[in-house]
């Protein structure tokens, strides 16, 4: 599994997302793997609401086409993903929606890339019924998203102090997303 880079987020800007943490234990767990890992924080992304005519005046913006570029350094996305009303975030959804767009001569930063969804919320299915939608979001683009997903129920208290999960099958369950996103990566490059 070494030499996979994976570029891994979470799809909230609140600085204690409980999704923010799920990844950043998932992308130790991958680089614990011998994979790289690019853990970013969309904080560090700030875009406008996607409009039309801001692109067509001012063009994409630098931190969509900087997001960009770490993308497509990348093998694989992880990607956290926070349920809001049973869908996907508003900045997750800008996100994508700026990335994704086509600009002149450059690759598409998703088509043929694979990802992994994870989730956590407060509630007892914890944010499952948000990764559907992102899911749907991804194959529409052509990202390769892995069956294997996993949401984290009372996420509340599901993390100590330092930011680990306490339960070890939670842990194991992160290994198992990250184990056959690695897995898959490496055979679509092999498959090159």
């Amino acid at each position: 599994m070494s030499n996979i880079r994976i570029l891994a987020f979470a799809g909230s800007l609140r600085r204690g997302s409980f999704n923010k943490k799920l990844v950043t234990v998932a992308a130790e767990t991958a680089r614990e793997l011998e994979c790289e890992v690019d853990l970013v924080d969309l904080r560090d992304f700030p875009m406008p609401i996607y409009d039309g005519d801001y692109e067509q005046s001012d063009g994409q913006p630098q931190t969509a086409k900087d997001l960009k570029a770490r993308i497509l350094a990348c093998d694989a996305l992880l990607v956290g993903c926070p349920e809001y009303n049973a869908s996907i975030t508003a900045v997750l959804k800008n996100t994508i929606d700026w990335v994704s767009r086509p600009q002149p001569g450059e690759p598409s930063a998703f088509k043929g890339r694979p990802a992994a969804l994870l989730a956590a919320s407060m509630g007892p299915v914890g944010g499952l019924r948000g990764l559907s939608p992102v899911r749907d979001i991804f194959d529409q683009l052509g990202v390769l998203t892995v069956p294997t997903q996993f949401a984290l129920g009372t996420a509340q208290n599901a993390f100590d102090d330092d930011g680990n999960l306490i339960e070890p099958m939670h842990r194991s369950l992160v290994k198992d997303v990250i184990v056959e996103l690695a897995t898959v990566t490496s055979a679509l490059r092999a498959a090159r």
